[in-house]
Formats: structure tokens, C-alpha cells, sequence
């Protein structure tokens, strides 16, 4: 059972990895929360770590927490889990959790150093590239890839 206000939870929570270790999420203020509302994510990186707060936050206009930067992140086997709490004066605040695996929110960079060897006889071509740059503690061998060749 939720305590707090019907309404008062953050909506349309998401997270994002990019550009290797940076990771985004972002909220909605809970469409029945009070305006004094003030929002606090918190994580836990696995089982045996401790909770932490967001040590970056995104504001809005009204300096409402609506979102976090983490930076040096890094993705293991476990789910994480996200809490969002809130605080008002007026009344209790319904809280939102989710838990996550970060593998699957992450924006992988292009692989690297792509050549391509092409020979007039039935070879054909050679196509060879180094997996891309990622957070990944483990299974860095699970990428697939597509190749699109187009002719000229």
C-alpha cells in the first residue's frame, strides 16, 4: 500500500547511459503534488552496496528536482535499484521505485576503427572494426552488429 496523497508520485521516470559512464533520469512531478513539492532520487548499485543520493541534480524553473547526473558509471550484472521520494509541507508524498538493468538504457557509441578491404576477385570484402567503447564491467563479447553496404 502507498502512503501518502493519490497523485503525488513522479511520473515518467527514465534513465539513459551515453557517451560511455554519464547516465541521465529524469522525472515528472506527480500531477496532484502539492507545489511545495521537493523530489529526492536515491540508488543502489547492487545488493551489497548503500543507498546514495543524487549528487547532481536537474532543476526546473521553479528549482524543483526533476532529474539527475551520474557520472563514472559503470554497468554490472545487477539490476539497480532507483527510489524517488518527495517532501511537502502540506502532505505525505508517495514514493516511486523501479529497478533497472542498466545494460539495457545504455546508448552504445559506433565501433571503432572500421576498414574495409575490397578485392576485384570472388572475396569479395574484408570488413573489420574493435567493439565499441562501453561501461560494461563484464560481457563486453555479447555485441551484434549489422552491416549495410550499399553500392556505388
Amino acid at each position: 500500500v502507498f502512503a501518502g496523497m493519490k497523485g503525488s508520485a513522479i511520473e515518467n521516470f527514465s534513465c539513459v547511459i551515453y557517451n560511455i559512464f554519464l547516465m541521465n533520469c529524469t522525472w515528472q512531478a506527480g500531477r496532484d503534488a502539492p507545489a511545495d513539492t521537493q523530489y529526492f532520487l536515491y540508488w543502489q548499485k547492487s545488493r551489497d552496496e548503500e543507498e546514495m543520493e543524487c549528487e547532481l541534480y536537474i532543476k526546473d524553473e521553479n528549482c524543483r528536482n526533476v532529474g539527475c547526473i551520474f557520472q563514472n558509471v559503470s554497468i554490472g550484472i545487477e539490476k539497480v535499484y532507483f527510489l524517488v521520494n518527495g517532501s511537502s509541507k502540506d502532505s505525505l508524498i508517495q514514493f516511486y521505485d523501479e529497478y533497472i538493468d542498466l545494460y539495457k538504457i545504455e546508448i552504445l557509441t559506433a565501433p571503432l576503427n572500421v576498414s574495409a578491404h575490397c578485392t576485384r576477385d570472388p572475396m569479395g570484402c574484408i570488413i573489420m572494426w574493435h567493439p565499441p567503447l562501453t561501461s560494461h564491467v563484464e560481457n563486453t563479447k555479447c555485441f551484434q552488429y549489422e552491416i549495410s553496404i550499399k553500392n556505388k
